[in-house]
């Protein structure tokens, strides 16, 4: 089944002129989440990071409804009393908590106790079955949150009179309970229903079935009961079909949700982030010098008696999410290592480092890895010690005119300390794959595919594996790293998932400027298809997960790495830039226009004598796309400006590519996005020209940095 392109910028074109006169100052918003000041998943970092955006646009009258949880509200929330009347004696009435989520934008939050009502629950669901002919088992905890925190929200919405117009955005089968509730109760409200990825599209591929070729051919009914998930199933399916605007997050997700949810979304709306851009170019390389040197050291302990290899001919490769062994791709990825190993041992002197970062089931860390950590930190101490000894020394000998006698330098004590420390590195075993101990270490999908294609670390592998069963935080004992900086420091992100209906982790992968694989059944790698004339000059890898069997798709995925083994420093460098200057097209700036339209359309649906919302139809062409660089593949001649750091080794290639020159082509023929609509046209105005001010100033200070770096 083909994929049809998704709604671009340029079909909303209408968008500016109707917004002006849209007058959203009786209206209301509730967006209704169970990760909400809870982080659990993606959908955790789609609010947070759009909530700036949101509170732009509504000011005081955007609020996000979420499940108290009292160790987040501790650290994330400052709890304070509301200053709408009507919110207050709601709030007062259902013993909720009010306050603001410290995140970008401020913005308010309604947080429910859905253990205060625990005691409705039997109650609540006999009415749910009564009304919507959906029964909960006893036995599903996560359901019965869900059927409380309907209850409650639908109680809350019912509450809030005024303003007289309420809009109600939920997201994902946990909140969509309410808004079935408050369509089955005739609230005057309008709704909107965002589905991440639908619970049986998700069960159906962990379950290792030709997913997208029988998307027609399922019977879902029957298939979400052999799961024992047809209750929550039929939530989704409800709220899907009861709510004024169903969305997803990419076209391969409108797609599944047609074909399970069996209605047809009215609009897509991809997820974005609060894109930084730095001053100066040169900024976010620095920052990937610095991060890797942090891996680096860990590397060296992880490592130690078998550091047999260049870390500065070494690349890291990772992946990260949710353990899902063949739904995020990695059991493709192990594949494609332990073929690239072969490659590499046979055409290259390239060494890669494979990172897991998937939370699992531990009970601690590996002693091994603890102690790796340990015998490098007493290295260095040592290190650290005989050079503070040679350098007075020699200092010394300096002040009295006297060359230092260099066998003099360093006595008998100081070489009986080195011995000591280089006989504490030796091993008698491979250095650890799994960083932790695992409780199923038996029956691990990831260990257990290790086992098989036979990568231990050895010596004579040129491709090493370290598994991170845990998700990584700065105060870490093993690797002190958050993962911001950790994705900073390694040279590319693989995430071949045959199931993503969106994919975070290469967004961020390409925001920070990093290349990332991602595969032609993400919205991301479909999103950026569209976007990009020619993906991989940018970076972005997609790899043929739809059309191609999973030798074939492993056979691409192992000549995308060998590939980028084969570039010379100075091309990553390159291709790095290319990577970061796509990062504007994943900013909520310019994908925040998706969901504005969809709230519109909502009010419009649910208040036609107040709001009046005219769809246009998209024109004739697809949007704006990336255009191919002029230098393909990236070459390093006259570049040098942009790195840290130089190598003469790196200058044979002649190939001529000017780095500012193509950098200005991409800024002329990519299209920026725009800020929101302003009700004010002056203001609108006023803001448009400093907005213009300020890219000015940007580009005279870009090219004078540029400039003095020549000299």
């Amino acid at each position: 089944m083909p994929l049809t392109r998704s709604v671009s910028v340029t079909s909303l074109s209408g968008l500016d002129e109707w917004d002006e006169e849209f007058d959203l100052e009786d209206a209301v918003l509730f967006e209704i989440a169970w990760e909400v000041a809870n982080k659990v998943g993606g959908i955790y970092t789609v609010i947070q990071t759009k909530a700036r955006l949101t509170s732009e646009e509504w000011g005081e009258n955007y609020f996000l409804v979420g499940p108290y949880t009292e160790s987040n509200v501790r650290t994330q929330v400052e709890l304070i009393e509301p200053t709408n009347g009507v919110l207050r004696r709601t709030i007062d009435k259902m013993n909720v908590y009010f306050g603001r989520w410290l995140i970008e934008g401020s913005p308010y939050v309604v947080l429910i106790d859905v253990g205060f009502t625990a005691w409705s629950l039997d109650r609540w669901k006999s009415e749910l079955w009564e009304s919507c002919a959906i029964g909960v088992p006893w036995f599903d905890r996560e359901a019965n949150d869900a059927v409380l925190f309907g209850f409650l929200t639908a109680w809350l919405l019912g509450e809030c009179d005024e303003p007289p117009c309420i809009l109600a955005h939920f997201h994902e089968w946990l909140a969509g309970l309410g808004l079935v509730l408050c369509r089955n109760r005739r609230l005057p409200v309008a709704t909107i229903f965002t589905t991440h990825a639908t619970l049986l599209g998700r069960y159906l591929c962990a379950g290792n079935v030709d997913f997208y070729n029988n998307l027609s051919q399922f019977n879902v009914d029957k298939e979400a009961g052999d799961r024992q998930i047809y209750h929550r199933y039929c939530i989704e399916r409800a709220a899907a079909h009861c709510t004024h605007v169903f969305t997803t997050v990419s076209q391969i997700t409108a797609i599944e949700a047609e074909h399970l949810l069996k209605r047809k979304p009215d609009l897509v709306t991809p997820n974005g982030l609060n894109v930084k851009k730095f001053s100066a170019m040169h900024e976010f390389q620095n920052l990937h010098a610095q991060s890797k040197a942090r891996i680096q050291e860990f590397v060296r302990g992880h490592f130690y008696g078998h550091l047999d290899f260049n870390l500065d001919k070494c690349l890291f490769f990772f992946i990260a999410g949710r353990y899902e062994f063949c739904n995020k791709g990695a059991d493709i990825f192990l594949e494609a290592l332990a073929r690239l190993n072969y490659l590499l041992r046979v055409r290259a002197n390239v060494t890669v480092v494979a990172f897991f970062i998937m939370p699992a089931r531990t009970n601690n860390f590996n002693v091994e890895t603890l102690k790796g950590q340990a015998v490098r930190k007493q290295l260095w101490d040592t290190a650290h010690a005989v050079k503070e000894k040679f350098g007075k020394k020699l200092y010394e000998s300096l002040l009295v005119g006297q060359l230092p006698d260099v066998s003099k330098m360093l006595d008998k004590e100081d070489f009986t300390m080195m011995k000591r420390a280089i006989f504490s590195t030796q091993r008698h075993s491979q250095p650890p794959v799994c960083t932790h101990n695992m409780l199923e270490d038996s029956s691990d999908p990831i260990l257990t595919c290790i086992r098989r294609i036979g990568l231990f670390n050895g010596s004579a592998d040129r491709v090493k594996v370290i598994f991170h069963p845990e998700f990584l935080s700065s105060t870490s004992p093993l690797l002190p790293m958050d993962y911001e900086e950790f994705v900073r420091g390694c040279h590319l992100g693989v995430f071949p998932s045959y199931y993503e209906p969106w994919g975070y982790t290469p967004a961020e992968c390409t925001v920070m400027g990093i290349p990332s694989v991602s595969t032609n059944l993400s919205g991301f790698g479909c999103f950026m298809e569209e976007h990009i004339a020619d993906p991989s000059a940018y970076g972005i890898y997609i790899l043929d997960r739809r059309f191609r069997s999973i030798d074939e798709s492993c056979h691409q995925l192992t000549s995308f790495l060998f590939q980028f083994c084969q570039q010379s420093r100075r091309q990553r460098i390159i291709q790095r830039n290319r990577t970061e200057r796509l990062s504007d097209l994943l900013d909520w700036r310019y994908l925040g226009r998706y969901y504005i339209s969809a709230r519109h359309m909502a009010l419009a649906k649910a208040f036609p004598d107040t709001y009046c919302y005219e769809p246009q139809e998209p024109p004739s062409t697809q949007g704006f796309r990336y255009p191919r660089p002029a230098s393909v593949p990236p070459s390093p001649a006259l570049s040098r400006h942009s790195s840290p750091h130089h190598s003469e080794a790196e200058d044979e290639d002649d190939e001529r590519y000017d780095e500012d020159l193509e950098a200005e082509k991409d800024r002329q023929n990519i299209r920026q996005p725009f800020s929101l609509p302003l009700r004010n046209k002056d203001t609108h105005r006023a803001l448009l020209l400093q907005h213009t001010a300020s890219v000015t100033t940007w580009w005279t200070r870009y090219t004078h940095t540029h400039t003095v770096l020549r000299k």
